[in-house]
């Protein structure tokens, strides 16, 4: 087995770096690493360039354009070579066997297309402030929801299902969610979320207003158009969750969704764990 990892970029240059690096630093190598540049105007693309030059298996794509996240998963989906793909985000980072345990579980549960796993919520200053996954592994997509224990940048899929399973390029804040709902309205997503914390998600310093209103406004929109049955208190409730926002941005506390977010108490010795891999990785 082989995999083609994706990572888009779009003025990166503060954790870009990192992230190439957990990369290298995988348990299994057999992969590839398609770095794609969205119109960076920093550094990112000299990054990206200075690591491709040292090894073989990086290669750059950068056509000067800024499309955004969709149009550039898509194309990596095109470009890559090998049976699996995997991506992540650019500020983010990976655990050293994500791809090891994934692969693993696909050798072993040969019926699935998508296998997602856990995530430790980090800030900009690489503490952990949380960790967010399923107790058991997580099978039921079998209908549409307003939301799913699905991370997204986790994602590892078989090269022959992302083909028939394009993102929606008109979605940039929510071209995840409606590839979830399309395909689970085509009875086509055989997707598994293991319990394993294998993904580090920057979040808690980056979030903004504008961005979080989009992604629940679009969020809404798409649940709105794949459930037949769209229930009145989750369209209340993304709407409310606008206002809150909005509320919170002008307080000055918006950072604060993410500490709601990652409420959940968290055993210490876990955490020493991640914080220990998160040093690693960074040097």
């Amino acid at each position: 087995m082989k995999v083609s990892i994706g990572i888009p970029f779009f003025n990166a240059e503060d954790y870009l770096a990192d992230s190439i690096k957990s990369v290298i630093g995988q348990s299994f190598q057999d992969w590839e690493l398609i770095l794609v540049n969205d119109g960076s105007t920093d550094r990112s693309l000299e990054i990206a360039n200075n690591f491709a030059n040292s090894d073989k298996r990086i290669r750059v794509i950068s056509d000067g354009l800024n499309r955004k996240l969709p149009y550039r998963l898509n194309q990596i989906i095109h470009e890559s070579k090998y049976e699996y793909i995997a991506r992540m985000d650019a500020d983010d980072l990976i655990h050293p066997d994500r791809l090891k345990i994934q692969l693993d579980f696909f050798e072993k549960n040969k019926e699935f297309d998508l296998v997602s796993t856990g995530m430790v919520s980090i800030n900009d200053k690489n503490q952990i402030r949380g960790i967010r996954c399923v107790n058991d592994i997580y099978t039921d997509f079998s209908q549409v929801k307003r939301h799913y224990p699905i991370v997204h940048a986790s994602i590892l899929a078989r090269k022959s299902w992302y083909l028939r399973n394009n993102y929606d390029i008109e979605l940039p804040r929510s071209e995840d969610f409606e590839l979830w709902c399309r395909c689970i309205s085509n009875n086509d997503l055989k997707l598994a979320v293991l319990p394993d914390v294998l993904y580090y998600y920057r979040e808690e310093g980056l979030v903004t207003a504008e961005k979080l209103k989009r992604s629940y406004l679009d969020g809404l929109n798409v649940y709105k158009r794949y459930c037949k049955e769209a229930e009145l208190k989750i369209i209340f409730s993304s709407k409310l969750k606008i206002f809150i926002v909005d509320l919170l941005d002008k307080l000055g506390l918006l950072q604060n969704i993410i500490k709601i977010r990652n409420r959940k108490p968290v055993d210490l010795g876990l955490i020493q764990y991640h914080e220990k891999i998160v040093s690693k990785i960074i040097g």
